[in-house]
This record gives C-alpha cells, sequence and structure tokens, in this order.
C-alpha cells in the first residue's frame, strides 16, 4: 500500500528553499481519540468565513460555505460539558467520552452528528433566535441567534453596555473633526458630538486623513463624518460597546467581548467580533452592513425557538456522499476526521441505536427530617432534576441486532472502509449487543481489516453526575480507547492493554464464558471479562486475518514509524541523491529505530536482529538518481510475526515522497 506526501517541487526552475533537516527524528503522539456521536449542543453547521474583507478586515457576511460536522478538541470530559453538555441527550456520546478519559485518555476530538436536510432553512428554522437590547440599527433590531441549532439556545441571554469616552478633538466643519496625531480614533468608529445647545448626535468616522501642520508642528488627522450634524459640535466623545453572552445550561456558559466598534469599517466592528471570536451566539445578516448606534428604548427579545430534531438524524448522517478521498477540504460526519493531526482512534458510539437509554429519576420531594423536639422543620431536599429533552429518543439511529444486523454491518463496514482509506488510524468497533456467540461469528466475517478492531461485550457504567435510574450500558471500544491512550503514553506505542482492569465499569452486560471465550479471542474479538477485582479487557488484536497485522500493538507501531517518517523526512526531497543524501538518511532513520528498540517496540536480542536500514548504490543505481528518485528500505521486526515487515521509502523525480509497506 502507498501513502504520497504531495511534495512536488514547484514549477520548473522555482524550487523551495528547504528547511534545516532536523539532527534526529523525534516521535509523534499515537494517544489522541476522536468521538463521533450525538449531543444536545456543540459546533454545527459552522459557517467557513471569508476571511479577508475588501478594506483588509474580516467581512463575517462572505460565508463560503457550512461544515454541518466541526470537530473540536478536549482536554478533558470538563471540557467536552462546556462545548457538548453532559448527559442531557438521549446519545451514547458523552458516555463514551467519559469512559475515554477515566481510563487514562488525554485529548480527544469530539464531532456532533446533525440531521443532513434537503435545504438549509430547514436547519435554520431550529436555532434560538433573540435580539440585543439598548441598540438598533437602521435595518431594525439587532438580531442574533444562537451558534448551533438546539433548545439550548433558548436559554441564552445577551447585554450589551456602552462606554463614552471624550476625544480630544474639535470640529473644522459640520463633517469633519480634528484629532492630533497619536489620539485614538479609526475609521468605522462612531462617536457622540454635542452640539451648541446641548443637543447630542451620533456620526460615524468614514474616512481618516493625516494632515501636516507644518515644519515644527504637531501632525494631525481630519475624520469625515458619514453625514453633517445640524450644527457645530462642541464636545466629541468616542463610542465603544461590550457584550456579555450568557447560558444558563449546565454548565454555566459566560462570554465577554470589550472594545467593540459600532460600524462595519471598525476593525473590532461588533457583527464580526461575533462572527468570528463566539462560541455562543452569531449575529443575523440584516444588520452587518449597518452602524449600531445606542437607543435605550430598543427593548431586547428574549431568545426562543431553538428546536432538538434527535429523531431525524439517521446513520447516513454520519456519511458524507460527496466527499472524496483528497479532498482539499475535509467533509461531513467522520468524513470531518479527515487529516486531523495526530489521530490515531476512532469510536463512534452512536453510529446506531440499539435501544433507549435509561430513564433519568422521577424528581421526588424527600420528607423533611423529623425532631423530636417541637421546632421548625428542616427544609426538603432539593429534588433531582431531569434533563432538558429526556423524552428524545434516536428513532432514526434505531436499529434491533437481533432482527437488524445485516444493516449494521453494513454502516459498520463504511467506517472501517474509511479507515482503510485513511490508514492513519484504527477504528474501534463494538460488537453488537446480545447476539449469540453464532451470531458473533457471523458478524466478524464481514470484516478483515488492520485497520478496525472489535470489543465485546457491552459494559455497565454508572455515575454519581448522571440522573440516570439504572446503569448505562456503555459501549466498550470507549473504555478500550482510553485503556490504549493510557498504554501508549506510559509505555510507549508498542504495549497494548491486554489484561487491563476497566475504569468506571461496574459489570457487563453479557457474561463471557471460557467456553466462549477461547472460540472469540482466535478471531480476533477482544473480550471483557468480570473477574474479582473488577471488569479486565483480555485482548488487544486488529480484525486483520493476516498474521503479520493482527496484534494491534503491531498496526500502530508500523502507523508511528510511517507518520514519523512522513513528517519529519520531508527535507529529503529536495536534496540531490548522492553520498551525502543516503548517509545521513540512513544516519536519521536509525537512531530513530535504535530508540524504539531500546525501549522495547522490536524483538531481538541485537539490533542486527531488530531493524534494518538499506539506503545505499546498490537500491540507488545511476538510471535511479538520473531519473531524481531515492529509495529506501526499512525492516523492523515487531514481537510478532516472526518475519520482518519492511517499509519502502521512494522519492519521485518530481520530489514527491511514498511510503509502501
Amino acid at each position: 500500500m502507498t501513502d504520497r506526501l504531495n511534495l512536488p517541487l514547484g514549477a520548473p526552475g522555482i524550487h523551495r528553499y528547504p528547511e534545516t533537516p532536523l539532527r534526529d527524528l523525534a516521535g509523534v503522539r499515537m494517544d489522541v481519540c476522536a468521538f463521533v456521536g450525538v449531543a444536545p449542543r456543540g459546533p454545527a453547521r459552522e459557517a467557513v468565513l471569508d476571511p479577508i474583507h475588501r478594506s483588509g478586515r474580516p467581512d463575517p457576511r462572505v460565508v463560503r460555505t457550512l461544515r454541518r460536522t466541526v470537530p473540536v478538541q478536549v482536554e478533558s470530559f470538563d471540557d467536552y460539558r462546556r462545548h457538548f453538555g453532559g448527559f442531557n441527550g438521549p446519545g451514547l456520546l458523552p458516555y463514551a467520552v467519559a469512559a475515554f478519559f477515566e481510563n487514562g485518555g488525554r485529548r480527544a476530538y469530539v464531532a456532533r452528528i446533525v440531521h443532513r436536510y434537503g435545504t438549509p432553512t430547514d436547519a435554520a428554522g431550529r436555532v434560538a433566535k433573540g435580539t440585543i437590547g439598548g441598540a438598533r440599527s437602521p435595518t431594525g433590531p439587532l438580531v442574533v441567534l444562537a451558534r448551533n441549532e438546539g433548545r439550548w439556545g433558548n436559554r441564552l441571554s445577551v447585554t450589551l453596555d456602552f462606554r463614552y469616552q471624550p476625544l480630544n478633538a474639535t470640529a473644522s466643519g459640520l463633517a469633519t473633526v480634528r484629532v492630533p496625531e497619536g489620539e485614538s480614533l479609526e475609521a468605522g468608529t462612531l462617536l457622540r458630538l454635542t452640539l451648541a445647545h446641548g443637543v447630542q448626535e451620533f456620526r460615524t468616522v468614514t474616512v481618516l486623513t493625516p494632515q501636516h501642520a507644518g515644519p515644527g508642528k504637531p501632525g494631525v488627522h481630519v475624520g469625515t463624518l458619514a453625514s453633517a450634524t445640524s450644527s457645530l459640535a462642541v464636545r466629541a466623545e468616542r463610542v465603544e460597546a461590550d457584550l456579555t453572552v450568557e447560558d444558563d445550561d449546565d454548565p454555566a456558559r459566560t462570554e465577554r467581548h470589550v472594545g467593540l466598534g459600532l460600524d462595519p469599517l471598525h476593525s473590532r466592528w461588533l457583527g464580526a467580533a461575533l462572527a468570528y471570536e463566539s462560541r455562543l451566539i452569531r449575529p443575523d445578516e440584516s444588520w452587518l452592513e449597518a452602524t449600531v448606534e445606542p437607543d435605550v428604548e430598543a427593548p431586547a427579545e428574549p431568545f426562543g425557538g431553538g428546536e432538538d430534531d434527535f429523531e431525524s438524524i439517521t446513520p447516513d448522517d454520519f456519511f458524507d456522499p460527496a466527499w472524496t478521498p483528497g479532498d482539499d477540504e475535509p467533509g461531513d460526519g467522520v468524513m470531518a476526521l479527515a487529516g486531523l493531526p495526530d489521530l490515531s482512534l476512532v469510536v463512534v458510539p452512536d453510529l446506531y441505536s440499539p435501544g433507549p437509554l435509561a430513564p433519568a429519576r422521577t424528581p421526588i420531594e424527600a420528607a423533611p427530617s423529623a425532631s423530636p423536639f417541637f421546632e421548625r422543620c428542616s427544609p426538603p431536599s432539593a429534588p433531582v432534576e431531569v434533563p432538558e429533552g429526556e423524552e428524545a429518543d434516536l428513532a432514526g439511529l434505531r436499529l434491533d441486532p437481533a432482527t437488524e444486523l445485516a444493516a449494521i454491518e453494513r454502516w459498520q463496514s463504511r467506517l472501517v472502509d474509511f479507515a482503510g482509506e485513511q490508514r492513519s488510524f484504527i477504528v474501534l468497533l463494538d460488537v453488537p449487543p446480545r447476539l449469540s456467540p453464532r451470531q458473533i461469528l457471523a458478524w466478524r466475517t464481514r470484516f478483515h481489516s488492520a485497520y478496525a478492531a472489535a470489543y465485546h461485550p457491552w459494559l455497565k457504567s454508572v455515575r454519581t453526575d448522571d440522573p440516570r435510574e439504572r446503569p448505562v450500558e456503555v459501549p466498550p471500544s470507549a473504555v478500550a480507547a482510553g485503556m490504549v491512550a493510557q498504554r501508549e503514553i506510559a509505555r510507549g506505542v508498542s504495549h497494548g492493554p491486554a489484561n487491563v482492569l476497566a475504569a468506571g465499569v461496574v459489570d457487563v452486560v453479557e457474561e463471557v464464558s471460557d467456553p466462549v471465550h477461547d472460540v472469540l479471542h482466535p478471531q480476533g474479538i477482544n473480550v471483557y471479562r468480570r473477574e474479582r477485582d473488577g471488569v479486565r479487557l483480555t485482548a488487544a488484536r486488529t480484525l486483520s486475518r493476516d498474521p503479520n497485522w493482527r496484534q494491534l500493538s503491531v498496526r500502530r507501531l508500523m502507523t508511528l514509524i510511517r507518520r514519523t517518517l512522513e513528517r519529519q523526512m520531508q527535507w529529503a526531497a529536495f536534496e540531490p541523491n548522492d553520498a551525502r543524501l543516503r548517509s545521513e538518511v540512513r544516519r536519521m532513520v536509525t537512531g530513530y529505530l535504535r530508540r524504539l528498540f531500546q525501549a522495547g517496540a522490536f524483538r531481538g536480542a541485537t539490533e542486527e536482529e531488530a531493524f534494518f536500514v538499506l539506503c545505499d548504490e546498490a537500491l540507488n543505481p545511476a538510471r535511479i538518481v538520473e531519473a531524481g528518485q531515492l529509495i529506501t528500505h526499512i525492516g523492523v521486526a515487531p514481537a510478532e510475526p516472526v518475519e520482518f515487515i519492511v517499509l519502502r521509502l521512494l522519492r519521485e523525480g518530481d520530489g514527491t515522497l511514498i511510503l509502501e509497506d
């Protein structure tokens, strides 16, 4: 198989000056996992804005495209909750992410799936909207929308405060003001001008022109106003705004945007700041070309109209039929993961729903505690809160493994195919729950890939911060992802997570007997078993039938080596193929493999038994050199299999680097 690094030298006679080669190759991260699933809030249908305005500033009006799926990097479950909410939704995504971090994971990407509607209007109707009070524009009220769809947006509130700062300015006419050089003023600044009889008018500075007063005299700037005032101004104040956005969801979130300008020409234009900086709201297009002025009588309309639409989501929403490998832009669904740096594992807990989650505990007021004395009763305990949206269901994702196993297999096969195309991460699958051993073996025959691993059975989890009344059945792949990440961080990629105790798990959904385990293990099914000290994962295998790739650690080790070479050998694309280059390639690759050998990544008592690097005249005869090519053979001996696995590093004549294994 082949990986192209896409490093053409450019047009004839034009060559980019190469960066100084690294003295040594360094390893890259292999512990990052991506989770794709359903959440009540979080980035979705994000506008990709044109970064350059005609005046050189960002322009929120120019929307290049909408990205239905937007991966977000998180470093903890608290970080996840700030972006996507807690357990108040019908999906398994929060349980999967929580299990990952509980079992040792440290970094994840999370992508929220929303339904792919026929037109953007269908999605827009489910986004909460409100207005900013205390201000107006010539086009009407300042309408703002929740950043993404869902009922969560109905809890938003926005406050706009104005600051008036005296400006050292004099009116040089009804439509101009003069300020000393160095005074804080720019085009797009809104001024509050006090006229001779105390009347106040607002005007925007549209152009600021430097003017030289003469030798030895301080310079001045002349500001041209958008329109003339009714009389000469005797006082000028610069108007800026501070905007506060509050989200009363759980957990609560607050944003504060300060020093905002009130005209599109301003470098801190209110509309642009919300479009580019806010995670909670975005401006409606109706006022993006207008000047905003204070108006104490303008009411703030509360946010409303936000709706969840979990029921419409189907497995097809997890994929992007219009995306093709090699596209410049990422796709939607799991295709949004293409090209993410350091991504090594993928878990899709909501690809289908085998059944609804356990219901939340019903709010019950506890009886007040009694006292043997005649005195005031203690106040009752607060009732347990039922999460908003608890009645929602994933009807469009419902697939019963007992009767719809073939459909589940088809969707999981698409994940495996995507992983095989990307060749940079392992997709972790869950064996569908409550299958017989015969059905599990039949399911297993559908998959043959070193870029996939399977886990069985599902696991029971109870959380103190989850209001559900009984244990939740958690996908076993999510727990395994945390274990893989923890082993990578602690011991390196060559050590797989076998015989590891699962954290946050109270039991297995189905007990696996010794005879059944003896059947599943040789088939590459990674089984959890209940033991006296808890639930343990007993294996770390892929779904490949090739003995070379059946160990998860071997596939990940080779991905690590390939990823390191791809990223850190690019300088070789610009060097002449001579003895010096071949020596430097051998030295760098040998040094890197030596460190892996010393860390226990390879089998063998000596370096000669563990790895080799060939880059000499025999591999690079005159015809290869004359063609501008460079060939390197790299062989390593992991713990399994017995023979060497060989990588072939090839530089083609146009400077493109190719890795083959």
